[in-house]
């Protein structure tokens, strides 16, 4: 259905714009979202596609939640893969993940090396993760004076639901 190809790139582009106006994902969007993307499953009358539904709303949670722990992606990313996963189901959310993070990188490293900061994010990323090796201890990945950085995930997301919507995967 063309809904669920269209739709998840809306619920992502309205999500990059709540991001980036106020760094933050608004909480009752996505919960609009996720009732929508339930409602339209029961509307189907598909009960046998709820399992799909729950598995792709908690696969991100389960594989990204690391990456919360230690502050290198905040929660309203994750809820809106979520959303996402509710969508698309569990196969095509991991897609949407890999394709995601392949654009981030792509964008974050064009910004590091625009700015010329390069080796210097990368020697604090080496520091860090000795860091945790040798202590153990979980720290924010962020220190307060670190110079904030305007990157927000959303946007990669979006683009990456922009490629589903487009048929890419």
């Amino acid at each position: 259905m063309l809904f669920y190809r269209i739709f998840p790139a809306i619920a992502a582009g309205c999500a990059v714009l709540m991001d980036v106006q106020r760094t933050k994902v608004d909480n009752g969007w996505l919960l609009f979202c996720m009732l929508i993307s339930l409602c339209t499953r029961l509307w189907e009358k598909d009960l046998g596609s709820l399992g799909n539904w729950i598995c792709g709303l908690l696969i991100p949670v389960l594989l990204l939640g690391i990456l919360f722990l230690f502050r290198m992606l905040g929660a309203g990313d994750i809820k809106l893969l979520s959303v996402l996963g509710s969508l698309m189901g569990p196969v095509k959310i991991l897609n949407c993940m890999f394709y995601s993070f392949l654009i981030g990188a792509v964008l974050s490293a064009a910004l590091m090396v625009s700015s010329g900061i390069f080796s210097q994010r990368i020697l604090y990323l080496l520091r860090y993760l000795c860091g945790y090796l040798k202590t153990g201890k979980r720290e924010p990945y962020y220190k307060s004076g670190m110079p904030p950085e305007n990157f927000h995930f959303t946007v990669p997301i979006f683009l990456s639901a922009l490629l589903y919507a487009g048929g890419v995967y």
